[in-house]
């Protein structure tokens, strides 16, 4: 059983509120279920179609029990079976995590701050937030006709991207307490999207220090060729910094700079709008 806690570490409603909260330890925790959500996350961006021997070998299950799980989570709707007897992930997986990102206050605050700077700058705008090793597209309003045809930038919301090669990866990284930040860079393989991307985890974390003094991440044809970027910090109340707002386009760094003021205007506002949500919860 969890130690219990003492009045002195926290509320009373605190503690009832942690006794119920299945801990591996407890027998009310559903392995199964925990299994289950292994499968799913197993598919990403790089294996978006799996086989049952793929599954099996990257879970470390067997594969009767591997095909269990998948023939249930198929049976309800999650996964899909291709021709090929892959599986690949359904729209009803992707409603779920849509769900999620919808139901944020990011999501909710980012939207007019997005449209705003995509009226004063006519780049594509996007806000990020950091998970793992990656960021993921909370937001974005395209840019222009030509910049939608081009596929590095044809992102939608949930989509994930590599930290070191984006300008808000590297923002978000840089804003990282010491810690986190030590464990995400031994974590990121730095593979060579675009001409320019870092490849040295040395260059990386010189360049991170050196934004984080400040306050503003570019990114020059480091995701893809001649695909330029520049980032900045949205804050919570507490002035954590908890996403990135950047603005995109296929051109040069230096016309991308002159937007700055606009870049800068639009991650207080969306700051503001967070924190007066806040204050009217």
């Amino acid at each position: 059983m969890p130690k219990k806690a003492t009045t002195n570490d926290r509320t009373k409603g605190d503690t009832d509120a942690a006794r119920s909260v299945p801990t591996l330890r407890e027998p009310r925790y559903s392995q199964s279920l925990e299994r289950g959500l292994a499968v799913l996350r197993s598919f990403t961006r790089e294996h978006r179609v799996l086989g049952i021997s793929e599954l099996a070998d990257e879970l470390g299950m067997s594969r009767s029990t591997t095909h269990r799980y998948v023939l249930t989570l198929s049976a309800l709707g999650y996964l899909e079976q291709e021709t090929s007897r892959k599986y690949r992930l359904s729209h009803r997986a992707a409603d779920v995590g849509m769900s999620a990102l919808r139901s944020n206050e990011l999501y909710e605050c980012a939207r007019p701050c997005l449209e705003q700077l995509h009226k004063r700058t006519s780049c594509t705008s996007i806000v990020a937030v950091l998970d793992g090793s990656e960021i993921v597209c909370i937001d974005r309003v395209s840019g222009s006709h030509r910049e939608k045809r081009k596929p590095s930038l044809a992102l939608g919301v949930g989509s994930r991207l590599p930290v070191h090669c984006t300008a808000m990866g590297k923002l978000l990284l840089a804003y990282a307490s010491e810690p986190e930040r030590s464990i995400l860079m031994s974590e990121t393989n730095l593979t060579k999207h675009g001409p320019n991307a870092i490849t040295s985890k040395r260059q990386l974390h010189k360049e991170l220090e050196e934004m984080s003094a400040n306050g503003l991440a570019i990114s020059d044809s480091e995701f893809a060729a001649e695909l330029c970027a520049i980032a900045a910090p949205v804050s919570d109340q507490a002035h954590n910094v908890i996403a990135a707002i950047s603005i995109a386009e296929y051109g040069s760094i230096t016309a991308l700079r002159k937007l700055k003021p606009h870049l800068l205007a639009a991650a207080d506002d969306l700051s503001r709008r967070l924190g007066q949500r806040r204050d009217n919860e």
